[in-house]
């Protein structure tokens, strides 16, 4: 990366960090917002890390679909550390400031991690098809050691995917104000402020995001349509409404997640949506990872019982202590 802050050479000065202005427009809001985005981080990651710990300790939740619920939780975990604490530290302190390397690094971490979860996302909706629509299949085409190798392939193929896209970015040159409009290092807004041809990156850029996110969602789509199909020729009414709650909850996380990212990169450059590009970013970079938790345990029956049992133990366990003191 070579940031330059004019383009003239006789008067050149080295830019050695970006400003991300986030809502530093809404003074009389900080306050309120620093309170806001922190009981969302807490809950985030209390949330997240209790799945986790319910499905590694559980064992009726030893199967495929918690197990790609636990690999989501984590990721989800990941995905909301690298964005709020920064977020939080700017309105906290009123420094905006983040170095070359540190953006390059949330983009790069954040670019894997959506790449990661859409690739996720695909594979839960696949899993959900094979247990409602092929149920005599399923044992065999999701066994534990397939439902590993997949897991696998999304992660690395996640971290692969934006290296391209990060190369060509590191070779820019950035003339002139050095604000970035956004709460954290997206691609867009970095691209708006370079002075040298951007060409090559909006295309790697296009290429990379339709081959990690247009086939899963793809897959979702055909996924969920076969399911719906499937259910809609049960004849009970209570086989209908059971196999529709194995995945409606999956349906919803998923709706939110591919709308707001579909209106942030596809339609954000329509005048209408422009100025709210920051709030459709918050909804899938913030609450989704929120809402993954909140969803999952309030709609989803086993991970209610597992959270029951998980309080009984852990007041049994307090009681024993007590008594043996």
């Amino acid at each position: 990366m070579k940031p330059v802050a004019n383009k003239h050479p006789g008067n050149q000065t080295i830019i050695t960090e970006f400003i991300l202005l986030g809502f530093g427009d809404l003074p009389q809001l900080q306050t309120l917002l620093f309170l806001l985005f922190l009981v969302i981080y807490v809950v985030t990651m209390a949330g997240n890390i209790l799945i986790i710990a319910l499905v590694v300790t559980d064992q009726h939740l030893h199967t495929p679909m918690y197990f790609f619920l636990g690999n989501l939780s984590c990721l989800e975990t990941c995905y909301t550390s690298t964005l709020l604490p920064r977020m939080l530290a700017s309105l906290l302190t009123g420094d905006r400031t983040i170095s070359f390397s540190g953006c390059i690094t949330q983009f790069y971490i954040f670019g894997s991690l959506v790449a990661t979860e859409c690739l996720l996302f695909s594979l839960m909706s696949y899993d959900r098809y094979l247990a409602i629509c092929k149920p005599l299949h399923y044992a065999a085409l999701m066994n534990g050691r397939i439902c590993l190798q997949m897991t696998a392939c999304s992660w690395v193929s996640g971290f692969l995917a934006p290296l391209p896209t990060m190369s060509l970015m590191l070779q820019l040159t950035f003339c002139g104000t050095n604000e970035l409009d956004h709460f954290f290092c997206d691609l867009n807004p970095i691209i708006k402020l370079a002075c040298s041809d951007t060409h090559s990156l909006d295309v790697a850029a296009l290429i990379l995001c339709s081959i990690f996110t247009l086939p899963p969602f793809l897959l979702t789509l055909a996924s969920y349509v076969s399911i719906i199909a499937t259910i809609l020729r049960i004849p009970s009414t209570t086989g209908r409404q059971k196999a529709f709650s194995t995945c409606s909850s999956h349906l919803i996380v998923v709706t939110i997640f591919y709308g707001t990212l579909v209106t942030v990169y596809l339609l954000s450059n329509s005048a209408a949506l422009r100025d709210l590009n920051k709030i459709f970013s918050v909804f899938y970079g913030v609450l989704t990872p929120l809402l993954n938790p909140l969803i999952y345990s309030l709609r989803n029956k086993e991970v209610k019982e597992a959270l029951s049992k998980a309080g009984i133990r852990f007041f049994v366990f307090n009681r024993k202590m007590d008594i043996s003191s």
